[in-house]
């Protein structure tokens, strides 16, 4: 009777319990029902979707106890014991730790109300901080276009607070194919908060060179542009030890050593060894030339020629000599300059071993060996193997002078014919010769007077095997095998093999005695 009595008790407690355990229940339901899922956004992996041990103890309680009701009744020590069992796993049940999770929910409730957007997660804390350290960057005015779209902007079906939006390495994005974070000041849109902080230093470009005063948007290209100012070439050639300030650069000499040309013309099959050669030959094939000069209109096919082109309106010469100080618009002429100081000739030519300072020169040399005129005239057919010549060829039948004296107006449609004119005014003669000290105002005379010295004659006849100091000398040499006559007189028709005969001639007509002696008279 008194075993009866005290199963009795126990029941009532078992049952006081239960209600004590629906309760609790009651409240966890509360908190799944919140609008924003806690386990999604705030709590850890492990966290998610937990299964609370009481409410499953509770469940197997209940099947238990139906099975006691089937099974025959045990004896009064062994329910006890069972009975004593459950008591405390539903104490251990009231020890779940649900407050922890009551204050992620009130401190959610509360961030809410005071900022009216969701918290920011840790790691997205962390890598903002991170990413602000590392490149020290403008912070207040870069966060200022760092714009989430609004709702007018077909996000309305990414609610923070729906099931489309997610958490991605601290950054908020929108399912698969959604941007939602728009840059203010062009309007680009990014599925990711980093990616768009990423684009606005395009915009702020906040590094700049302590020398020039040029600002660069990341730390790396400030650091590619500071080498142009200290001259420092950390990356050395293995094969012929040379040294380039860009390790792109290396890439590409190196591979003339190995003759690697890993980009091929899709038109063509020409294999080049930059990239860059390849878009720029791809534009010989499609005609395009997308860079323009907004002076006068020419359109060229790239931006470094467009560059060059602009300094003749400018008349910038960046570039200068660090041995005389003279100045140049082009880095290619000051390369090509500072070799007359050090007297290197690095490219050679293989057939008769010729130096040259210029690459340029060289290729112009070879076709003197393989006869190639690859530069023909629209107008009249004749072909040249050099580009500029046919470019002043041009100019003999549009009649254009566009080299202009400064000191009498005079026109030229040579640059190098305006040079030797002005040192006519000037007086200047800066070429000596070595050998006996006469000065002249040209290199080519000089270069024709040293011969006079050394009784060198390199302009053979091909016809009688004649030879000549001048090249000048030659062709006037061969209108006697030919029998050639250019130059013909306006005035009466006659014609001559030579300039200066023609010149002589016209004074015949004019009356023009240039050379008269004064005591004749």
């Amino acid at each position: 009777m008194f075993a009866i009595t005290k199963v009795e008790y126990e029941e009532e407690e078992l049952c006081g319990a239960q209600e004590e355990n629906e309760r609790q229940r009651q409240l966890l339901d509360t908190v799944c029902k919140q609008p924003r899922d806690v386990s999604e956004k705030y709590l850890c992996p492990e966290r998610q979707e937990p299964e609370f041990p009481g409410v499953k103890e509770e469940e197997d309680l209940e099947t238990l106890q139906v099975k006691e009701e089937e099974q025959p009744q045990l004896p009064n020590i062994k329910k006890e014991e069972q009975l004593l069992l459950h008591i405390k796993e539903e104490e251990d049940f009231t020890e779940l730790p649900v407050t922890d999770v009551h204050l992620k929910i009130e401190d959610e409730c509360q961030y809410e109300e005071n900022k009216g957007v969701e918290p920011p997660s840790s790691s997205s804390t962390q890598q903002i901080t991170t990413e602000d350290d590392e490149d020290h960057r403008g912070g207040s005015q870069a966060d200022s276009w760092l714009a989430p779209m609004s709702d007018g902007e077909d996000t309305s079906s990414h609610s923070p607070h729906t099931d489309d939006y997610e958490q991605s390495d601290g950054d908020v994005t929108c399912h698969t194919d959604s941007k939602c974070w728009k840059c203010s000041q062009c309007e680009k849109t990014f599925g990711y908060k980093s990616q768009l902080r990423k684009h606005v230093i395009s915009h702020t470009k906040p590094f700049s060179c302590s020398v020039c005063g040029k600002n660069f948007a990341h730390k790396g290209h400030l650091k590619k542009h500071t080498r142009t100012h200290t001259r420092e070439k950390p990356f050395a050639c293995s094969f012929c030890g040379l040294k380039f300030s860009r390790k792109g650069n290396l890439t590409s000499h190196t591979r003339t050593h190995t003759g690697e040309k890993p980009f091929a013309c899709s038109v063509c099959g020409q294999n080049f060894t930059q990239k860059g050669n390849l878009e720029i030959h791809t534009r010989t094939h499609t005609g395009e030339k997308p860079f323009a000069c907004s002076v006068c209109g020419q359109n060229f096919t790239q931006k470094g020629n467009l560059e060059k082109h602009t300094r003749t309106h400018t008349g910038e010469r960046p570039f200068t000599c660090l041995v005389c100080g003279q100045n140049f618009a082009h880095k290619e002429s000051l390369t090509i300059h500072t070799r007359t100081h050090t007297g290197e000739k690095p490219f050679a030519c293989s057939v008769c071993g010729q130096n040259f300072a210029h690459k340029g020169y060289l290729k112009i040399h070879t076709r003197t060996h393989t006869g190639e005129k690859p530069f023909t005239c629209s107008v009249c057919g004749q072909s040249f193997s050099e580009r500029g010549k046919l470019k002043r060829h041009t100019r003999t039948h549009s009649g254009e002078k566009p080299f202009s004296c400064s000191f009498c107006g005079l026109k030229f449609s040579r640059k190098g014919n305006l040079t030797s004119h002005t040192r006519t005014h000037t007086g200047e003669k800066p070429y000596t010769c070595s050998i006996c000290g006469v000065k002249f105002s040209e290199k080519g005379n000089l270069k024709i007077h040293i011969r006079t010295h050394t009784g060198e004659k390199p302009f053979a006849c091909s016809v009688c095997g004649q030879s000549f100091s001048e090249r000048g000398s030659l062709k006037n040499h061969t209108r006697t095998h030919t029998g050639e006559k250019p130059f013909a007189c306006s005035l009466c028709g006659l014609k001559f093999s030579r300039k200066g005969n023609l010149t002589r001639h016209a004074r015949t007509h004019v009356g023009e005695k240039p050379f008269a002696f004064a005591g004749c008279f």
